[in-house]
Order: C-alpha cells, then structure tokens, then sequence
C-alpha cells in the first residue's frame, strides 16, 4: 500500500491545539512558538480544504470537521508512543497480558514472577486476575489460567495441575474438629460450584443421607473464601495447594487429609491466535515452575 505524503509535523500541531483548545499551551507541550503551531494548523487546513477551528476570542473550539478527525489522530498518536515505550536498552520489550484466577495469582504464580523477569528481563508481563470468567478475546489475553475440567469453546487447554480441595479452618475450629462428620456442625463457606462439599462429604465416607444442607455464604473466589475462615467466619474448601503460606504460618489448618478433585488448573488461549515466542516462553517457563515444584505430583500423591 502506497500511503499519501502525511504532514506529520501538522498532525501533530493540530492534536495538541484540539486537546487543548489552545495555540498558546499546545506550543508550550511541543516546545515550538505560538506562530509555528497556527501554522502548521493552517498548512493542515488549506490541505484538508476545510477550518478545523473556530478562533476565539478566548481559545478555540472544533467544527465539526475538526471533532472528526481528533479521535483518529488521538489513537494513532497514543499507539506510536505506546510502542515507543516498549524500547528499553536498545532493545523491544514485548508484551504479554495474562489473565488469571486470582487464587492461582496470588497463591501460585506471584510467588515466582522474579524468576520470570530474571529470565525473561524484556517481556512486559501485564497480569490482571478474574473469577473464572474470562472472554480472552474481548480482553485482549495472550494467555488465560482457568479452574475447571478444561472444556472451554474455541480455546486450547493444557492441563498444568491438578487441584485438590480439602478442609481449611481457623486453628480454633480446627480444634473442636475430631473427625470429619464435626465439619457438617460448622458453617460451611462455598463457592458456585455447588458439588463440592457434597463430593468431600463422600470423600470422607459419609453417606448421602448423612451428610449435612450446605447453606453457609458463597464466595467467587477461594482466596475471599480463605480470608474468611482465616477469621474464624466458617470452614472452607479450597485447594489446597494455593495456601501452603498461610499453612506455614498457622493462620489456617488443614484438620482432615481428605480431599476431592473437581478441576485443574488449565493453561488457555484462542485457537485462532497463533503463537508468539513471547507466548512460547511464557509457556515453556511455567511449565518448568510445574515440573521443578512437583505441584502435579504432590497433589495426585495427596
């Protein structure tokens, strides 16, 4: 594509003056004169044909003409210094947005991101975290971390690990917990998955007339979900390979060694994105986390 003579220097001029309805400040952010901004302005003008200002006694305000071209200009502008940013010592640091549980985030992955950065010094990372619903297309993700049986339309999953929930409770609780039919007496927090207790309860061999109404709150995250039991609002079920820190600490126990499967944790992308290296090396060290943390073994063994 041949693209027309495009007057930069003019573009310029006239998004800065647009922002600020002003000649006088849009010369002051482009260290330029007052004169040279109107005219640069102008040469725009008597190319386009059309006034994009009307002059002011006191500033200026667009025309019509001038209100059309100002979101173009606005984006186009924003765009090439965004990408200019991402030059840092001589080279192009490359983005990659992932979107996480937040469980996963702030229990697995948070953990490890230096090493990440340490291997990987020119790839600007840019994680947000989600309940589990995600659109990785209307988001613009490279990669998504989900929770679930992997069965997500239009995306690639790979499996990273399995994740076990079992019983987490402040250590008071825990206390008055001498086998797993005293959970049912306690106020049990949950998520929207409402199989859960239910498959722990059988885990634990109870049997279904047995097993207690799960009516405590609901929560969209197990981190929330945690937090919670943390100060003594109930029992959780939660996987409990995210809150191995708050184990350590003796915030939160883990009363009972029974546990249930009900998801993993999925590795995701669209199937009609092709891969970038960027995403391959993303890839391949969070893999290598898996494999050096023994996370997938541990938790089968469990």
């Amino acid at each position: 594509m041949v693209r027309p003579y495009l007057p930069l220097n003019a573009l310029r001029a006239f998004e800065a003056s647009a922002r600020h309805l002003s000649f006088t400040r849009a010369a002051i952010e482009l260290c330029v004169t007052q004169a040279a901004v109107s005219h640069q302005v102008k040469l725009l003008e008597e190319r386009l044909g059309a006034s994009l200002f009307h002059r002011l006694p006191r500033g200026l305000a667009l025309t019509d003409e001038g209100r059309a071209l100002l979101p173009t200009l606005e984006e186009a502008f924003d765009r090439i210094g965004g990408l200019l940013d991402q030059f840092e010592g001589g080279r192009f640091r490359e983005v990659l947005t992932v979107g996480a549980v937040g469980t996963f985030a702030v229990g697995w992955l948070l953990p490890r991101l230096t090493r990440f950065r340490e291997a990987h010094p020119f790839v600007d990372l840019r994680l947000s975290t989600n309940n589990n619903r995600v659109d990785i297309a209307a988001e613009g993700l490279d990669y998504a971390i989900r929770f679930g049986d992997g069965a997500w339309h239009g995306t690639d999953a790979v499996h990273l690990f399995d994740a076990p929930l079992s019983v987490l409770c402040a250590p008071e609780i825990a206390r008055r917990l001498r086998d797993p039919a005293d959970v049912g007496r306690e106020t049990l927090l949950r998520s929207y998955r409402a199989d859960e207790w239910p498959g722990w309860f059988a885990a634990a061999g109870m049997e279904p007339s047995a097993m207690p109404p799960v009516k405590g709150p609901v929560f969209d995250s197990s981190s929330l979900m945690v937090e919670a039991a943390i100060q003594g609002a109930g029992v959780a079920l939660a996987p409990v390979s995210m809150f191995r820190r708050p184990l350590a600490l003796g915030l939160i126990e883990q009363p009972f060694a029974v546990t249930v499967c009900k998801g993993a944790y999925w590795l995701t992308s669209l199937k009609s994105r092709p891969g970038t290296p960027t995403m391959r090396a993303f890839r391949d060290w969070l893999f290598a986390m898996v494999a050096e943390d023994g996370t997938d073994r541990a938790v089968r063994a469990g």
